[in-house]
């Protein structure tokens, strides 16, 4: 019952400080309320703890899905393209979440003080970098009084980022406290994979050898390729082909007309293969972005609430 009602509370909290853009005066703290389902839209994770108040949320990243709604909380410990969908709303009763940003810094800050025995300890090779564990009343509570210094706009510069680390140790000694861990610790798999998965980001256009993201990840090609796909449940081609069709979705929306001038510039030598790609992953050709009243631009929009 006590865990019930706190949910009532954020809630409350929650819809007393949504806003269009989504981030609030608490640096890393999103408020996001969707009104109605929507069809499944691509975004990137980022590295986040996200939460449902109310209504549900199915991501699929790669082979892998993942449901979570009140009662669950989401970690994201490598920025990672998925497809999200909204569930479980309805006229009157809309999904409302929060997302608040992991910070690789401030974790491995915590981990510099000496900590109980039963914190999670490294393990050896990759974890998952997208899971779903239960939440806890503790973890609630944090967040809820982090929410709720939105209220006291005096108070949040001295009390937000102590609440901010209590939530990190609450994630550190929970359920999902290995991955959270990953996050902080510069010598981890994960660490490594995120090397690369920086590096496909930042040159999603341009071709690549395996053989060299393994390099900059510092791991032999047959490790790196596990791990890659452990981390992301994508091998590191699927991972830009990925990022490549989120772009060119963007792109569309803004220039209908130039399918193959999109093409070109996210990567695609060839125009009939980049549509192939498209339909494929979309389940509509690029000119669907030129129609009146195409959905991209809101399904983005909903992709990228937590």
């Amino acid at each position: 019952m006590e865990e019930s009602l706190r949910f009532d509370e954020l809630r409350a909290a929650l819809a007393r400080h949504v806003r269009p853009q989504e981030s609030t005066a608490i640096d890393g703290l999103y408020i996001a309320q969707i009104e109605q389902p929507g069809p499944p839209a691509p975004s990137m994770t980022g590295t986040v703890l996200a939460v449902l108040a109310q209504g549900a949320k199915r991501l699929a990243a790669g082979d892998r899905v993942l449901e979570y709604r009140p009662g669950d909380y989401l970690v994201a410990s490598v920025d990672l393209p998925v497809t999200g969908h909204f569930f479980d709303v309805e006229p009157g009763r809309p999904a409302l979440g929060l997302a608040l940003t992991l910070e690789p810094g401030a974790v491995a800050d915590l981990l510099l003080h000496p900590a109980p025995a039963d914190l999670p300890r490294p393990r050896a090779g990759a974890l998952p970098g997208l899971a779903v564990a239960t939440m806890t009343a503790d973890l609630l509570d944090a967040l809820t009084r982090l929410v709720r210094l939105l209220d006291s706009p005096r108070d949040q510069a001295v009390l937000a980022p102590l609440v901010k680390r209590e939530i990190l140790w609450r994630l550190l000694t929970g359920e999902q406290g290995a991955s959270v861990r990953q996050l902080g610790l510069a010598g981890s798999s994960l660490s490594h994979v995120a090397r690369a998965v920086r590096w496909i980001q930042d040159h999603y256009a341009e071709p690549f050898r395996v053989e060299d993201l393994a390099r900059l990840a510092g791991m032999s090609p047959s490790a790196f390729h596990r791990h890659f796909q452990t981390v992301t449940a994508l091998s590191p081609i699927q991972f830009q082909k990925q990022l490549r069709l989120q772009q060119a979705r963007l792109l569309l929306a803004a220039r209908p007309g130039d399918i193959t001038g999109v093409a070109h510039r996210v990567g695609y030598d060839s125009p009939s293969q980049f549509s192939r790609e498209y339909r494929r992953q979309y389940g509509h050709p690029p000119s669907h972005a030129a129609r009146p009243g195409s959905p991209v631009a809101a399904a983005a929009k909903e992709g990228a609430a937590p």
